[in-house]
């Protein structure tokens, strides 16, 4: 059974470029097109969501050269890509905090969302200046001034992630194993994957065997199996 949400953590960017005695900005522009490329296919196969850990809030301390460099490429690709996503049925949805990004790139990135909206083919969600750490704290704390008591249901819906299903597969290439603060509560159950490809070398051959995997595997929640 194909996944209804998967999610992938694009990890390795950098050191693809290292090993090949190119600049890390190299690294990051490698891995943008293979996000686009890698986007398609998911979809392609029958996937719903696709949610894409683009920028971590742990990733701004990076230094300012490689932050503008990354920004270039937020600019570049929701310029160029946007229309594209809207014709093929995508919607696009982004999660993270926004206001850390310079303006002109939130601005880019807030429009690329609403001329998506109502894509019934499937829904893009890139995580920018993301962290589940930070989401969860934000959740908890309109709870409380708004005075509710939550359920994991009702937790659920004040996070940035309201209205798209917990995902079924979350992959990360680049040969760490862990998730790195990323969408913590929203992966409970989630089925893991882990590769020591760096992502600029994840192939669509490489996530169908992710693919192959996910469906090799019992998902039960928790639950036992009550074969009478």
């Amino acid at each position: 059974m194909v996944p209804r949400h998967v999610a992938v953590i694009m990890d390795g960017n950098g050191r693809w470029a290292k090993k090949r005695l190119l600049p890390r900005s190299a690294g990051h522009r490698a891995g943008m097109k293979r996000m686009i490329s890698l986007s398609e296919h998911i979809f392609d196969c029958g996937v719903e969501f696709c949610t894409l850990y683009a920028l971590s809030t742990e990733n701004l301390k990076r230094p300012q050269e490689e932050l503008d460099g990354l920004f270039e490429l937020f600019r570049e690709y929701f310029i160029k890509n946007t229309q594209t996503l809207k014709k093929k049925g995508i919607t696009l949805r982004i999660i993270g905090n926004l206001q850390l990004l310079p303006e002109d790139v939130r601005e880019i990135i807030q429009k690329g969302e609403e001329e998506t909206k109502g894509g019934t083919r499937g829904t893009l969600v890139l995580a920018i200046a993301y962290g589940a750490r930070q989401e969860i704290l934000s959740a908890v704390n309109r709870a409380i001034r708004e005075g509710k008591e939550v359920s994991e249901e009702s937790f659920s819906s004040l996070l940035s992630t309201e209205g798209i299903p917990d995902p079924d597969l979350l992959i990360r290439t680049g040969k760490e194993i862990r998730l790195s603060n990323f969408l913590l509560w929203q992966s409970a159950y989630t089925e893991l994957y882990f590769t020591d490809k760096l992502f600029p070398d994840f192939t669509d051959k490489e996530f169908d065997k992710a693919l192959k995997s996910y469906t090799e595997r019992e998902r039960r929640f928790g639950k036992v199996e009550n074969k009478g």
